[in-house]
């Protein structure tokens, strides 16, 4: 029997995303200026836009998550990943945790229960992107038009990101030394030891190529809908606004409408903001149905091979992870 405590955490992203969703429209939208922002919109560029820059971080995605569970774990075919991420993108039209844990909850069946290849997958591609976008506002902050005065809330998140990342740092490496015994730092030490630094540099180099071209795709979609906003201003706010993705919501609707308002505000009206941030939302929407119909099928006839395969005696074979659909 689901627990309430369960069911309270299903319905708590339906319950942040109406709420957020009938501020934003019911109180902040003025609608009469909302569909004169959308009416300028150049609408075909502004699609183009958008749907390249979600397909470009659903590859690149795919591609370091199947990079990080080759290099640190096991040998797993890229089209066998791509099948279950796309199949997972289904799920993310509801809220982004519950396609990652049914990603997650497919990759343990295609490792064969290895929790070693859901901790790879989930943390060297995340916490690589978290690096990449800490820096990516560091950088881009001293050069934002009014300085840290007038970007205070850029700076702030940069400033509480990094202390928590340090404080990680500081924590593992006490732990290492043997100043302290905390257990579960202990244990978080011991694993993060099989991911050198140097084994890293690709996946931050692989995040960085895709934050230059998020930024860029972002300026032109915002141009094309008829928002300008300044590159570094992208550079330095987009982060904060990828942050706010952390808030359980039903397709990140209502939270990236309030981002967007907020930080920037100063390159244009609330109400073009707000249609701009609905309108990606949408777009989103769209692709992620249209992703997890086309791959949903290939994922859960992949996932019936390898527990067929299992069940029959014929595990997959090592340290080649083979696809046995693949005849």
């Amino acid at each position: 029997m689901e627990s309430p405590r369960s069911r309270w955490r299903g319905l708590l992203p339906w319950v942040v995303s109406a709420a957020l969703l009938a501020y934003v429209f019911g109180w902040l939208t003025d609608w009469e200026r909302l569909r004169a922002a959308t009416e300028q919109a150049n609408l075909p560029l502004f699609l183009a836009f958008a749907t390249a820059d979600r397909m470009a971080f659903f590859v690149i995605w795919t591609w370091l998550t199947t990079a990080a569970l080759r290099r640190f774990v096991v040998h797993v075919q890229l089209r066998s990943v791509l099948a279950l991420r796309g199949g997972s993108e289904l799920a993310r039209a509801v809220s982004n945790p519950l396609s990652d844990a049914a990603f997650f909850l497919g990759l343990v069946s295609l490792t064969a229960g290895r929790l070693d290849a859901v901790l790879a997958a989930a943390l060297v591609p995340a916490v690589s992107h978290l690096v990449v976008m800490l820096v990516q506002m560091t950088l881009a902050l001293p050069f934002l038009e009014g300085g840290l005065a007038a970007n205070s809330g850029v700076a702030t998140a940069a400033a509480v990101a990094w202390i928590v990342l340090a404080c990680g740092a500081v924590a593992l490496w006490l732990s290492r030394s043997g100043r302290i015994s905390y257990p579960g730092v202990r244990r978080a030490s011991a694993w993060l030891e099989r991911f050198p630094p140097r084994q890293l540099l690709p996946f931050l180099g692989g995040f960085t190529v895709l934050a230059l071209f998020d930024i860029q795709i972002q300026w032109l979609a915002s141009r094309a809908f008829g928002v300008e906003i300044g590159w570094l201003a992208l550079a330095a706010r987009i982060p904060v606004v990828y942050l706010t993705f952390a808030i359980p919501t039903l397709g990140n609707y209502g939270t990236r409408e309030v981002a967007w308002a907020a930080m920037f505000s100063d390159f244009a009206e609330r109400d073009a903001l707000v249609a701009y941030a609905f309108a990606i939302n949408t777009i989103f929407l769209v692709l992620n149905v249209l992703l997890g119909v086309t791959f949903l099928g290939r994922a859960l006839e992949l996932l019936r091979a390898v527990r067929r395969a299992r069940r029959e005696g014929q595990p997959l074979p090592r340290p080649i992870l083979h696809d046995p659909t693949d005849g």
